[in-house]
């Protein structure tokens, strides 16, 4: 993914109000982020736990949406996977992760992410889990990339259809 910045970011949002947009707290870190390991941008709200955002290049455009995170289960120890990555977490490791789907419907679309929408470093390698985080494959770094990007796309398909 290619740097972006604070006003690329704020006009990606596709089902928040303007004054939505406009209060959403943005990354401070945007220069220091890895940008060439990213297939997208993520982050948790630190102000308000149970948002988190998510932007992602579609075609020749930005596209952001405001997710809503679900209360993490109390003593939840199994392993979660997300819909993603594909990479298994457990505890509160995968969270589901809802977002409004845009057109004013008042439908949402959900699906289990990481719940610290690092995706993409999880993919590299860049970013450990921990054993059995990430299940033996017969795939290519590069096909595990384009699958979570495919992925991501999808999403971001059923939020914006």
């Amino acid at each position: 993914m290619r740097q972006i910045s604070e006003r690329e970011i704020r006009a990606s949002f596709v089902n928040c109000t303007k004054g939505e947009v406009k209060r959403l707290a943005v990354p401070r870190d945007l220069d220091v982020r890895p940008w060439d390991d990213l297939d997208f941008l993520g982050w948790q709200d630190l102000s308000s736990p149970g948002r988190a955002y998510l932007i992602a290049e579609q075609g020749d455009r930005l596209v952001g949406v405001a997710l809503r995170r679900a209360a993490p289960n109390a003593g939840h120890v199994r392993r979660s996977m997300c819909s993603l990555c594909l990479t298994t977490h457990t505890g509160d490791g995968v969270s589901l992760m809802t977002a409004r789907r845009t057109g004013g419907s008042g439908n949402s679309v959900g699906a289990y992410i990481c719940t610290d929408l690092a995706c993409s470093l999880y993919v590299r390698g860049k970013k450990d889990v921990g054993p059995g985080g990430r299940m033996p494959e017969s795939l290519t770094l590069e096909e595990k990339i384009s699958r979570t990007a495919v992925n991501v796309s999808e999403f971001l398909q059923k939020v914006t259809a």
